[in-house]
């Protein structure tokens, strides 16, 4: 449990780069019973929530000690973030995804000015090579998914739903690595108790839902998913031990309902979502419940092969 006083901190250091993000109602998933509001991230420098874990962490661990060069492994979002935490602090950056990554998020990390490695087939071979370089360099490795710092930043969209929403009944969250779920929930749950926590993964990369199930740390062989922000192989042991204690419930999305809800988000809300940023409307469209509802929309950087996949889905050719 990340304690309110930290959460607080990262808010007021993060209050000077950007304001809260909206929190705004979605006409399309009401219903008499029910209330449902997106908390939209994709306004965030480099398009996703991503950035308030990287320029927190960099900060707190610039304070400590001299860092020359930061690394980062990561399918996109967080390798863009920690870019520009870098560019931001003055920091050398290097960021290892795997090959073939998503070009939007590629481009981007690039044009933070971040040297960029594609290496092996997934995340996992991914962190793997950015292990051994650090290993090398003595380069700070800046890992979402073991880095103590990181889930404080996304702390802070917690206290941001329970201001802009006091009623708040039930958040959905994407997980992938956790590290945004476990800093979220953790102030949710210190804020109003009552709150469920929902987390939802990609059915094609089910380790941390098995692991949910199991109660124990489970690797897959494959995490194959359009959602490259949930394509987590490899669950580690004390981020699961820490879901099992703050999340209600755990819930995985198909390939086909991830497109769905990219499609109803920017049909019905005009919102353009990448898909693990979609993964909340897709577990809610699944199941909606009659409370008032916030679903996490986490970033917009969409590749523009499953942008091709939504609208031939929203406007199908005739034959």
């Amino acid at each position: 449990m990340i304690g309110l006083s930290r959460a607080r901190e990262a808010q007021a250091l993060l209050a000077a780069h950007f304001p809260p993000t909206p929190l705004t109602r979605a006409p399309s998933l009401c219903a008499p019973d029910r209330e449902v509001y997106l908390k939209i991230e994709s306004g965030l420098p480099t398009g996703s929530f991503k950035v308030r874990g990287a320029i927190y962490s960099l900060s707190v661990n610039i304070a400590r000690r001299s860092i020359s060069e930061v690394v980062a492994a990561s399918t996109g979002n967080h390798g863009a973030a920690v870019a520009y935490a870098g560019r931001l602090l003055n920091v050398k950056t290097t960021i290892f995804l795997p090959v073939n990554p998503n070009p939007v998020k590629a481009a981007r990390i690039r044009e933070l000015g971040a040297t960029l490695v594609e290496t092996g087939a997934d995340l996992s071979a991914a962190i793997d090579a950015a292990y051994e370089y650090t290993d090398r360099t003595h380069a700070f490795f800046l890992h979402d998914a073991t880095d103590g710092e990181v889930p404080v930043g996304p702390a802070t969209i917690g206290l941001e739903i329970i201001a802009q929403l006091p009623a708040v009944d039930r958040v959905y969250v994407p997980m992938g690595d956790t590290a945004l779920i476990r800093g979220l929930a953790s102030a949710l749950k210190q804020l109003k108790a009552s709150v469920s926590v929902i987390g939802v993964v990609a059915a094609n990369a089910p380790a941390y839902f098995q692991s949910w199930q199991q109660r124990r740390a489970i690797e897959t062989e494959s995490a194959d998913t359009i959602a490259d922000g949930l394509a987590v192989r490899r669950a580690l042991a004390p981020n699961v031990a820490a879901i099992l204690d703050l999340l209600d419930d755990v819930r995985a999305v198909s390939e086909e309902e991830l497109l769905g809800a990219i499609g109803h988000l920017l049909m019905h809300e005009g919102v353009t979502a990448e898909p693990a940023a979609a993964a909340t409307t897709a577990a809610f469209l699944e199941d909606p419940k009659p409370a008032t509802s916030v679903l996490l929309v986490t970033g917009a950087n969409i590749a523009p092969e499953v942008l091709g996949r939504v609208r031939l889905l929203l406007n199908p050719r005739t034959p």
